[in-house]
């Protein structure tokens, strides 16, 4: 996506995250209707903190939305990414991983 490498299904904590960029350290959720329980959602509010916890931003979209409205997920994804780079040139960081494996 835009010149990034996003991995699907990959293994971050104890989690398994739909999309991820190591490089942008962005987590992409696509969530069906399992996930709009209550204890879904209080799961799901949980396994973001974790994540940003560690420095990585969750952009989470419905499977409609990527299915009927994927140029708006495509508009808001993309906005992420240009604000991420701006804030980066500008000599400001999000938080670092360390990627032993060679990905």
């Amino acid at each position: 996506m835009h010149g990034y490498r996003f991995r699907r299904q990959r293994p971050v904590l104890n989690y398994i995250a739909d999309f991820c960029c190591l490089e942008l350290l962005l987590i992409i959720e696509v969530d069906g209707l399992s996930h709009e329980d209550e204890i879904a959602v209080k799961r799901d509010a949980i396994k973001d903190q974790d994540l940003r916890d560690i420095g990585f931003e969750v952009l989470r979209f419905s499977s409609w939305e990527v299915l009927n409205r994927m140029a708006d997920v495509d508009i808001l994804s993309t906005n992420w990414i240009n604000s991420k780079i701006n804030t980066s040139e500008m000599g400001i960081s999000g938080g670092i991983i360390n990627n032993d494996s060679g990905d």
